[in-house]
């Protein structure tokens, strides 16, 4: 209970506390993914520390520079990175890291591996640090298929396999969303006590949220014919267009560049994200494994739809750990728009 008249909750809501209580739900839990989730915080906490002092600290500097004393200078990827592989190693939980910045999967030491396979991408976005741009950390757990040394196989699975995914984003304050398969709830860090604080419960994507609509126009000569319809129809809405809804203003258009901050406001305030596939990159450009995926299972636990245009993305079975694949996601209307206008002109094709 708050004590009356008091600026301090003294009986709020931790991250750690949720999991706590939402691990108590399942009598067979060993407890080992809050351990995880909580090594995930840690790494979290001192990315985002990392974040807010980079241009004091000069970590925005090329990897490899040292410093008048000699120490090597990290770019702020790189030490993000080595944040999040060293806290999950000696978390004992995995067994198997798949990282943006690392080429081949990294093996946990055989004495320090548990059950869990973590894919993430430790500074998401950060090509904006330089402008102060939000930016964020994305990561999905998966368990290891069966008993024995974690193999190639373990990495590559569905997103169907995810037990727990969702992103930290580093912007006017820190903030964790996460989903564990039941809900998706959103946690800001309180910088005065160190801990993150349940502040949004339940989130859930509108059917059909504001119209926005979020993705480079840039390459819009590179698209196929059925994205750019689809923007079209939201740039120029006429009733029935093409086989098109109704539609009365035209949408907005929204784009920030950085995933995790893109995909928050599509969560907070619906409308859809979309990164395609173009000419110039027929696969798409955002890596499988761990930003769709990740974003994928936080959007449909909110209630929303993800999609490359043809098939769910979680149901894609990844071939390589750096796969690519085309995105459309957000509120179920939009989405689903787009499917079935990929659905039409693929009849039309025929």
């Amino acid at each position: 209970m708050t004590s009356t008249g008091s600026a301090i909750d003294t009986d709020c809501m931790t991250l750690t506390r949720f999991v706590l209580a939402q691990q108590r739900k399942h009598p067979e839990a060993t407890g080992d993914l809050t351990q995880l989730l909580n090594a995930l915080l840690t790494a979290i906490k001192a990315t985002s520390a990392a974040v807010r002092k980079a241009g004091i600290a000069n970590l925005y500097g090329i990897a490899g520079q040292t410093n008048v004393t000699g120490d090597e200078v990290k770019k702020l990827d790189v030490l993000a990175n080595d944040l999040f592989i060293n806290m999950l190693k000696s978390s004992y939980t995995t067994c198997m890291l798949i990282s943006e910045e690392n080429e081949t999967v990294i093996e946990v030491e055989t004495e320090k591996q548990g059950k869990y396979i973590v894919s993430f991408d430790p500074l998401d976005g950060s090509s904006n640090i330089d402008c102060l741009v939000s930016i964020g950390s994305i990561f999905s757990i998966t368990k290891k298929l069966g008993e024995g040394p974690p193999t190639i196989k373990d990495a590559l699975q569905s997103g169907r396999g995810i037990v727990c995914a969702g992103y930290a984003l580093y912007g006017s304050a820190t903030m964790v969303v996460l989903s564990a398969g039941n809900g998706v709830n959103g946690f800001m860090l309180d910088p005065s006590i160190g801990e993150f604080i349940l502040t949004q419960p339940d989130i859930k994507l509108k059917p059909s949220g504001k119209a926005i609509y979020s993705l480079n126009e840039g390459y819009a000569k590179f698209w196929d014919d059925t994205v750019k319809a689809f923007v079209d129809s939201k740039k120029n809405p006429k009733p029935w267009a093409d086989g098109l809804p109704k539609s009365g203003k035209p949408y907005a258009s929204r784009y920030i560049g950085s995933m995790v901050a893109d995909v928050h406001r599509t969560l907070v305030y619906g409308g859809i994200f979309m990164y395609p596939s173009t000419t110039e990159a027929p696969k798409g450009k955002l890596r499988l494994l761990y930003e769709c995926n990740p974003m994928a299972y936080v959007i449909e636990q909110a209630g929303g739809l993800a999609t490359n245009g043809q098939i769910p993305i979680l149901d894609i079975q990844p071939e390589s750990i750096h796969q690519r694949s085309p995105i459309f996601l957000g509120s179920r209307g939009e989405v689903q728009e787009v499917i079935d206008l990929y659905k039409k002109n693929s009849k039309r094709s025929k």
